[in-house]
Formats: C-alpha cells, structure tokens, sequence
C-alpha cells in the first residue's frame, strides 16, 4: 500500500499515542509503565519535558500522578542508547543498555582521553558509587559525587557526568525519580531484582517492534538512527521481528509499521492542535522529519543546532509553532512558524488545556 504525506503523518501521530483513536484497535495504555513500554524508550534528558511527554498521553494524569508513578518505579531513566537519558521499563534497562549502549561504550576511551580520565580513574568511581548505594539507599547526583570524592576520587567538571554515565553503562546503577528538581541513583539490581534477560535476536526483535509500533511508518534509517545500532544488526532485528511487521510505501519510498496499529478498521483520525514537550519523541524518534517540519524550521526548533529542542505546537502530525512557558508559570508564550488565522488561534490555544488540567492552575497563551 503507498501512503500519502497525510496519511503517513496520521499514521504516525496514532502510533506515537496522540490521536483519539491512540494505538489502533487494540486499547491504548492508560497508565505510565503502558506508555514507556509500547514505546521501549522515551527521550527523558529533560525530566520536566518527559514528565509532559507522559502526561500528554494519558488525559486525566496530573503532574504528580506522573511523578508518583515514577516514584513506584513503573519506569526507570538511564542512558541506553546513543549517549542520552531515556526512560524505560524496569525490567528491560540491564538488557537495553547491554544491546544498545555497546557501541557508546566502546568509545568510551577516546572521551575519556579528552577529560583526563583512563579506565581505572574511571571505574574507581563506579565502585565508591555502588559501595555508597548498597543497601537500598538511594542519593541526589551531588550526594553521588560527595560519596566518591570521601572516598578518595577526585573528580572535576565533565569528568563527574561521564563516571555518572559510566556506571550505568556497566549496569552498576539507574535514575529513580527526582527528589524535588534533582535526579536521583539507585544500584539497578536492588531497584529492579528480577530483569528480563532475553536472547540477542529476541532483544532485537523486541526493541524493533517497539519502535516500529510507536513511530511508523519508519524506514530503516530511521530505525538505525534512534537505536544506535550498526545496519547488520537493525536488519537483524527487523527481520526477527517480521511477523509483527509490514511493509508499505510512503509516496513510493518504502516505511515500515506494525500490523497491530496498521490494520485499524478505519482510516487513522486527524490529530487537531496538541501541544508537546520539547524532546517529545514525536521530534526525537526520527532521521528523517520532513514529514512534519519543513527544513526552514529547524532552526527555530532547535535554536543553533545545539540540541536543545523547543516545545512545539503541531496540527494534524506538522509543526505549526514553538511555545515556552513564560516570565509567570500561568504563561505560555507560542511563536508561529506558518500563518495562523484567527479561528486557527483560537483552535491553537485549545490544545493547551490538556496542559493547564495536567499542571492543576490555569494557562494563558500569549501569541509572539
């Protein structure tokens, strides 16, 4: 079958959990450790953004409702894949690090020749770090870093993020939830004692199907680009993973979906306005995103190319607006990227409602 742009776009807004009829014939999750598993990982570097990007997909959560499921450890945040901090299910971080973060781990020496460690000034750390979270304790990243440095390691400026790292790319810890705005660390095997440990094709396979399912239509560069992995791998888990699988077109080029989400009774339903966290994987989760942003706006997304994703406002799967919370906390100011009529305003602002339940107190928006 060969999708247009629009049906793609659609497509792919109900597999990323944002339209009405979210993830097909089957019910869509309702609850945080639903979201992060159909997803397999979520791009959670910014906790106050992964927090919406939860939220955003599950109508009737409030922010704490969010925070207390991560506090009953229905999700974990680590370094998985390509370097960043995702959230992902408990039970499935020790074999998604050891599959996917191989490759960053490998390359851990060349980093750590340019900040002045080598593997034992490294791993030291690593150790003084486990010793200080035996026993179920659980400390802020700078009660992390107190720990080491009474334990004889001195560690300065990017030196202290990359032991940090490090020791979950060993398997050594985890991010539980935040105390207050800091991120916290626990020893993975007393968090989450009973993991998954899956064969390598079936940790494939499972990792291919769940991106398939809560991004496509994708293509294999695609698939390549969020995992990490090498193409011989991708293709290896892709075809692990065919029975859940099927092929289509988008205006001739070739995508992939699961058939779970692909053969709804009806035609996916337009998405309307909705307002989405920054690092949204509707952003994040894609090589290729000229289905929903025109070249031209990149820079306005992503101001300087530096990473930082702004939040967006997007109609019917494409970016329209970017929008940030502004001088108050009852402020958001939205910055248009295309014309948008008065009618279309009005529509606009609409979709910060969900945003104003999920936060508990009213939002103003503020055109720019």
């Amino acid at each position: 079958m060969d999708l247009t742009a629009d049906d793609a776009r659609a497509m792919r807004m109900r597999s990323l959990l944002l339209t009405e009829d979210a993830g097909g014939p089957a019910p869509a999750p309702t609850d945080v450790a639903g979201i992060v598993e159909w997803f397999g990982a979520m791009q959670a570097q910014d906790a106050g953004s992964a927090v919406w990007s939860l939220g955003s997909r599950l109508p009737g959560h409030t922010v704490d409702d969010v925070w207390a499921a991560l506090e009953r450890v229905e999700a974990v945040r680590t370094w998985p894949m390509r370097g960043t901090v995702h959230l992902v299910p408990p039970r499935d971080a020790r074999w998604m690090v050891e599959l996917l973060g191989a490759r960053p781990l490998a390359g851990a020496a060349r980093r750590r020749e340019i900040i002045g460690l080598t593997e034992a000034t490294a791993t030291r750390p690593v150790e003084l770090l486990g010793e200080s979270l035996s026993g179920g304790k659980r400390l802020t990243r700078a009660q992390c870093l107190t720990a080491i440095r009474a334990g004889g390691a001195e560690l300065a400026g990017q030196q202290q993020y990359h032991v940090l790292w490090f020791a979950s790319q060993l398997g050594v810890t985890v991010m539980h939830a935040n105390v207050g705005s800091e991120a916290t660390f626990a020893l993975l095997d007393e968090l989450v004692p009973d993991p998954h440990r899956p064969e390598r094709d079936e940790a494939l396979a499972t990792i291919a199907i769940r991106y398939v399912r809560s991004h496509g239509p994708v293509s294999q560069k695609d698939f390549v680009g969020w995992t990490g992995l090498t193409v011989g791998d991708a293709k290896r888990g892709i075809a692990a993973a065919a029975d859940a699988l099927s092929t289509v077109t988008v205006e001739g080029a070739a995508a992939l979906v699961a058939t779970e989400v692909f053969d709804a009774a009806a035609p996916p339903a337009r998405s309307g306005f909705r307002a989405l966290a920054g690092f949204d994987e509707y952003m994040l989760g894609f090589k290729d995103r000229s289905l929903f942003l025109e070249p031209h706006q990149f820079q306005a997304v992503v101001p300087g190319g530096n990473g930082i994703f702004r939040s967006t406002l997007v109609r019917d799967g494409r970016v329209v607006a970017t929008w940030k919370r502004g001088s108050s906390a009852k402020v958001v100011d939205v910055h248009p990227l295309v014309e948008l009529a008065p009618a279309e305003r009005e529509s606009a602002a609409a979709a910060f409602a969900p945003y104003a339940a999920f936060l508990g107190r009213p939002v103003e928006v503020r055109w720019q």
